[in-house]
């Protein structure tokens, strides 16, 4: 779990738009995820995980515990049932909502944070860089 802790800026993005559209994310709010750049803040609080997404429209945050799990409100406003594990080096979010599933996979390479998401055959990535604080 080292490795996620800190502060990350998204540097590049790929395919976000297809992803949040097979979500069926509004176009105003689309318009709004691709033109951020926003800071993903992973923290641990004892055996607690923190995971904050900082931006000028929306922040929010998580807390979770390894293999529980818990409720998560999404910034696109979906209400999701969450379970995070990390899976070798590889730190895998599963959200299910309404008989759907979404995956997220944040795993660190070149010593960058590499956030894989997936939903149906749609599948987006973003790469963030750790800030220097």
């Amino acid at each position: 779990m080292e490795a996620f802790l800190g502060s990350w800026r998204l540097v590049d993005s790929l395919n976000f738009d297809n992803y949040l559209k097979e979500l069926q994310v509004s176009f105003a709010i689309r318009q709004m995820g691709n033109v951020l750049k926003p800071t993903t803040i992973i923290k641990m609080d004892g055996d607690s995980i923190i995971l904050q997404t900082v931006s000028t429209f929306r922040n929010t945050e998580i807390i979770f515990h390894l293999d529980k799990p818990f409720e998560e409100h999404t910034a696109d406003d979906r209400n999701c049932k969450t379970v995070v594990s990390l899976e070798g080096d590889k730190l895998v979010q599963i959200q299910k909502w309404d008989g759907k599933q979404s995956t997220l996979i944040r795993e660190i390479k070149d010593e960058k944070l590499i956030l894989t998401l997936s939903f149906n055959d749609v599948v987006s990535v973003r790469t963030y860089e750790r800030e220097i604080i």
